[in-house]
């Protein structure tokens, strides 16, 4: 069989992605930070590029703070060094070479940590190859976990704007260990409270304990849990007239049953918040709760089944209220004093009078 050439003639201009990134970085990396990743890797050298954080999280569809968690993603693996102003702002950025792969690099730093842990200098025995095998496939885990553990915990701290006490500690390693969340996601956790005005872990330990029991296991999936928790709040705070706070506990619980046990579109929820002001003239959520609950005996999903409902009651009313004035009526006749006479009597007196 005759050999075949492969030329190339379109790849004039490329960007070379080295092959110890796909096999031991990308594997475990999440896909926003290996766009990231790439398109530094597209700029790098080149002289007619001006990037900005807000340039890149324009091109790549993202947040400024997506960016720059991929950049302490890439910084904890090794792969990148930031540097920052005195304000903690990133300047430049510098793509570090990749001499070990990312599972060879974890192996050696989990055994210079062991190394020094041990308070010895002396040289180690290297162990038989099965041996060395088989050491390697248990601690690099652990090693690993204690490395985003502690930079989870230097994050919190950056995050909350203190250092940490042995209970929050803690507490955010049982988000990890026993929760099962990963760094990335508990991060993003963090970030999310503290952006809502919630820097207490008490409330920060009641949205991760929530996130677990709705299967939130991504960022992408707590954004979208996020929105549309932002958009029931929005909702019912705009019609009620609520304005520079956010919904008290009991209140949130009230728009959580309605949106979530309820199932009740935004529309819905709205139309009950506003006959509430029509008829108390003030925000009541028991009010509108009686409301939907009601709502949701008849089956309710869409505004026009309001509708159809409502025309029924006016129907039944106006039926209630004919039966109601023939009942009066009747009652009337009734109550009519029947009078008794002596005809006789009344007789004799006509034939007198003539």
């Amino acid at each position: 069989m005759k050999t075949l050439t492969l030329k190339n003639k379109f790849q004039t201009n490329a960007t070379l992605l080295p092959n110890d990134f796909i096999d031991n970085y990308m594997i475990d990396a999440n896909g926003e930070f290996v766009k990231v990743y790439l398109f530094l890797l597209r700029h790098l050298d080149d002289p007619c590029s001006s990037l900005t954080l807000a340039t890149i999280a324009d091109c790549l569809n993202n947040t400024e703070k997506d960016i720059l968690r991929a950049f302490r993603y890439w910084e904890k693996k090794g792969l990148l060094r930031a540097e920052r102003d005195a304000d903690g702002k990133v300047t430049a950025l510098e793509l570090q070479k990749m001499s070990l792969s990312g599972r060879e690099a974890s192996t050696g730093q989990a055994e210079q940590t062991a190394g020094r842990d041990a308070g010895s200098d002396a040289p180690k025995a290297v162990p038989a190859p099965e041996t060395r095998a088989a050491a390697k496939a248990v601690p690099i885990d652990s090693f690993r976990a204690q490395k985003e553990i502690r930079s989870l915990l230097f994050i919190a701290e950056q995050y909350l704007g203190k250092t940490l006490t042995h209970a929050e500690m803690e507490t955010i390693t049982y988000f990890y260990d026993t929760l099962h969340m990963s760094s990335d996601l508990i991060e993003y956790l963090i970030e999310s409270c503290v952006e809502n005005g919630h820097k207490s872990m008490h409330y920060i330990r009641k949205v991760a304990f929530s996130w677990v029991e709705e299967g939130i296991e991504t960022i992408a999936q707590a954004k979208e849990q996020s929105a549309l928790y932002n958009k029931n709040c929005y909702t019912v705070l705009n019609a009620f007239g609520i304005k520079n706070r956010g919904p008290a506990s009991s209140e949130l619980a009230y728009i959580k049953k309605w949106a979530e046990e309820y199932s009740f579109s935004s529309d819905i929820i709205e139309e009950a918040c506003r006959r509430t002001i029509a008829a108390t003239h003030q925000p009541s959520f028991e009010y509108a709760d009686s409301i939907m609950t009601k709502w949701h005996e008849k089956n309710i999903r869409h505004l026009k089944d309001i509708e159809s409902l409502d025309e029924e009651y006016q129907k039944e009313r106006i039926a209630g209220r004919a039966s109601a004035r023939s009942r009066s009526a009747a009652r009337n006749l009734n109550n009519f004093e029947r009078r008794s006479y002596d005809m006789e009597s009344l007789e004799e007196q006509l034939l007198n009078s003539n």
